[in-house]
């Protein structure tokens, strides 16, 4: 029984996009694994871009630091 966890931040990923990441991955693990996609579980958590950083910086000041740069 895999366990996926993918972690993306909240800012727009639709629920179309989720279906993909779910149906894409699944199909890594059938392909390469041989794992049953009935017992396959997938888990997506968005994540406020306040709660998620890098380069010492939320990534919501670097978007805004980009848009004000654009």
């Amino acid at each position: 029984m895999p366990y996926v966890n993918v972690q993306v931040t909240r800012d727009g990923v639709t629920t179309d996009q989720k279906q993909r990441i779910i149906q894409g991955i699944t199909a890594v693990l059938v392909g390469v694994l041989n794992k049953d996609p009935k017992t396959t579980h997938i888990v997506i958590q968005e994540i406020d871009t306040d709660n998620w950083g890098y380069d010492n910086n939320q990534v919501t000041e670097i978007r805004k630091h980009e848009k004000s740069t654009r």
